[in-house]
């Protein structure tokens, strides 16, 4: 039997201000050719996913707080309890608008790694408006700022 502990799984932060803990796929002891699964932590007032799009079709599912949901045109305040697809190819963000911890879980197939992850830790992510198509109107800023190099020991 294989077993992936969330309290085990030191998971990675982004400079966006999330931390995302693979549960399925990624560095998870539970690999699986049709989905992904991930527990994903956005920090209070501004924590993010950022706007970006990708192949895979997916699911967020809000288990704690308030966040910003941003899919194509459209803007919507998500709350604990409440799931939202996004089709693939669709441009969404989420972004945490509570002044405590939002987290949710993220499930996309097929499998394998999405882009915006190497984009963002690359100061890379295509910037909306520019680059993409602009985010909603009255939406929250997307996160794009490149991390900051740890100095040389």
């Amino acid at each position: 039997m294989t077993i992936a502990d969330l309290a085990q799984i030191a998971g990675r932060t982004y400079p966006a201000r999330r931390r995302t803990q693979n549960l399925v796929g990624g560095a998870s002891p539970i690999q699986a050719a049709n989905f992904s699964i991930g527990n994903v932590t956005l920090e209070p007032n501004g924590g993010q996913v950022p706007w970006h799009n990708q192949q895979q079709e997916e699911v967020y599912f809000i288990i704690e707080g308030t966040g910003e949901m941003c899919l194509g045109e459209e803007r919507m305040t998500l709350h604990s309890g409440q799931a939202v697809y996004i089709p693939h190819q669709v441009f969404h963000q989420l972004t945490n608008i509570g002044d405590t911890p939002l987290r949710m879980l993220y499930c996309y197939g097929p499998a394998g790694d999405v882009a915006h992850w190497r984009q963002e830790l690359d100061g890379t992510l295509p910037k909306a408006g520019v680059d993409v198509p602009p985010l909603p109107a009255g939406a929250r800023p997307q996160c794009t700022g490149k991390p900051t190099e740890k100095p040389k020991a």
